[in-house]
């Protein structure tokens, strides 16, 4: 008789051969197959919400390149599916495990359960039931083949049991297992149409202006090489969604910046004027193109994606290639004529100096309390060249996508791609994923405050981030417009986005962790040293003005 395994067994097996080194859980779920984790070297990560081991799992998969595994029991499915949103909307590898009280309970009134489908059917691009033992092997193998494959995104199991329970205890032969080719995302590098290629580098050719627009998808396909080689080939700028800021240094001569909503305004009156536009895994959405106003009506475009449903979206008319991003610029690279030194390249280069030079002086402020531009400047210096950089969303993205450098081809930047509050236990996911790299947060108070609780993971499993607070008492990215609508109105604009003055310092310190207040620009370059240095979590809570301004987008 063929020896039996438990499904704990082949659970904890099957992570193991997919080179899954931590799960991020919160209690109860699973909890024979965390037992036998522990028993195979994977790290148990249990954090306080659902959505926090959500985001976890998605800074681990966004750095470590291969799928993050989040769980919850069946009270808490909702919550965990709400945390997939920002990894489906970034085509992050996500793996989401759910408990699931027994088909007999289902549909009368049982305690905590609601139907799992809804909440998972707008954050996954796939899910299914595992109601019997015999399916989870099927069923597992399949989570990972469509979190790795097309565009990875997060993928749901529902298992049955409360707890999963069900599943985990019961017993069989065997069972298939994952293939090693869906470790990683992407699994395939899709090589781009001869043909597709020949049509896109003439209208390259033709083209006095052409400018590169980088997402994500060329990051996660490793594609900064490729894509370096195409931008010096054409002398051509390389403008990055805020996703898409790790493809090229910031120094690098062709780098215009950001683009779009969350832009220095410079750097859109300069995409206004290509008449070519190159997308490189990069989606053509509102953000990164202003409301699609960007670009000029009748202006050319090229665009390269792994996901066929993508092309065109947004670009009708334009040349597409369904391809890996890194695969494709290379393709181009060798199909273009190179170009030497172009006017096209001075232009924009000068108009982001010219920038440069606008907002130095506020760089270099000295008044108390801090600027948001000296902290960014200060933060620009301290960073390793080797570390992670994680962005909330809002008013953090703004400030960190405009004026934080990251000049080495080595550093990472990661940023939410809509929920506040995600960059913290993104950040330790990202460190689990990546230990021996400094992982750094930039937050606002307000983001930080949706999941301090997750200091005491940190402290308790020794995960050392240092976390920056841009700390304004307040939702300080609508302050202005509130105001505005008050006009002369009487009343408390404050009442709708400020808070009372927390310090975040003496918070850290009672949960364990390092805890560093700043409120003079003087004291913070010290201090971040010491954060980022630092063998534990590090909160460096820094007083900032609420009144400065972002930079904020030019438009058409």
């Amino acid at each position: 008789m063929a020896e039996q395994i438990t499904g704990a067994r082949f659970l904890a097996e099957a992570l193991r051969g997919q080179s899954v080194d931590h799960v991020f859980f919160v209690d109860a779920i699973l909890r024979r197959a965390l037992i036998e984790f522990e028993a195979l070297g994977i790290v148990r990560v249990m954090a306080h919400t659902e959505k926090a081991a959500a985001y976890m799992a998605d800074g681990y998969a966004r750095v470590g390149g291969r799928p993050g595994i989040c769980m919850a029991q069946s009270v808490g499915a909702a919550n965990l599916g709400a945390g997939l949103q920002d990894p489906f909307l970034a085509r992050s590898p996500v793996i989401a495990l759910t408990g699931r009280k027994p088909p007999f309970f289902q549909h009368r009134n049982a305690y905590q359960e609601i139907e799992h489908g809804p909440p998972f059917a707008a954050t996954t691009k796939f899910a299914a039931r595992v109601d019997e033992p015999a399916q989870l092997g099927p069923m597992l193998a399949q989570a990972f083949r469509e979190a790795t494959t097309g565009s990875p995104r997060p993928v749901h199991l529902d298992l049955a049991g409360l707890q999963g329970e069900a599943i985990e205890t019961a017993q069989f032969p065997a069972l298939p297992v994952p293939e090693p080719r869906f470790v990683a995302a992407p699994a395939f590098r899709i090589v781009p149409d001869p043909a597709a290629i020949a049509a896109a580098a003439a209208a390259i050719d033709r083209a006095g202006r052409p400018l590169i627009v980088c997402g994500w998808g060329a990051v996660q396909a490793g594609a900064q090489d490729a894509i370096r080689a195409l931008a010096e080939s054409l002398d051509a700028p390389v403008a990055t969604a805020l996703g898409g800021r790790s493809i090229l240094p910031t120094g690098h001569r062709l780098a215009l910046g950001v683009i779009g909503t969350y832009s220095a305004p410079y750097a859109n009156r300069v995409a206004r004027e290509a008449d070519l536009v190159i997308y490189l895994g990069s989606g053509v959405g509102d953000q990164v193109t202003l409301d699609w106003t960007l670009h000029r009506p009748g202006t050319a475009a090229i665009q390269a994606d792994i996901d066929p449903a993508e092309l065109g979206r947004n670009l009708p008319g334009g040349h597409v290639i369904l391809a890996d991003p890194g695969l494709a610029a290379a393709a181009l690279a060798n199909a273009v004529a190179p170009r030497a030194a172009t006017a096209w390249s001075r232009h924009a280069a000068a108009a982001r100096a010219a920038w440069q030079d606008e907002i130095a002086p506020l760089l270099a402020s000295d008044d108390a309390p801090i600027r948001p531009e000296r902290l960014c400047a200060e933060l620009s210096h301290a960073l390793p060249d080797d570390a992670i950089l994680v962005s909330d969303t809002g008013y953090s993205a703004v400030w960190s996508g405009t004026l934080i450098d990251l000049p080495s081809p080595r550093q990472t930047y990661l940023r939410a791609a809509g929920s506040l509050g995600w960059s913290f236990p993104a950040a330790i996911g990202a460190k689990c994923a990546a230990p021996h790299r400094p992982v750094v947060v930039f937050c606002g108070d307000g983001g930080f405050q949706y999941h301090l609780a997750e200091l005491e993971t940190a402290v308790r499993k020794r995960i050392p981030v240092a976390v920056v607070i841009n700390d304004n008492a307040s939702f300080a990215q609508g302050r202005a417009a509130i105001r505005r609508l008050y006009g002369n109105r009487p009343g408390d604009p404050d009442d709708i986005n400020a808070f009372t003055r927390v310090d975040f310092a003496a918070v850290a310190r009672a949960y364990g962790a390092e805890g560093i207040r700043v409120e003079h620009p003087q004291d913070l370059a010290p201090a971040l040293r010491t954060a980022i240095g630092a063998a534990r979590v590090t909160v460096v809570d820094v007083v900032t003005d609420p009144v400065p301004r972002a930079p904020e987008a030019w438009r058409p």
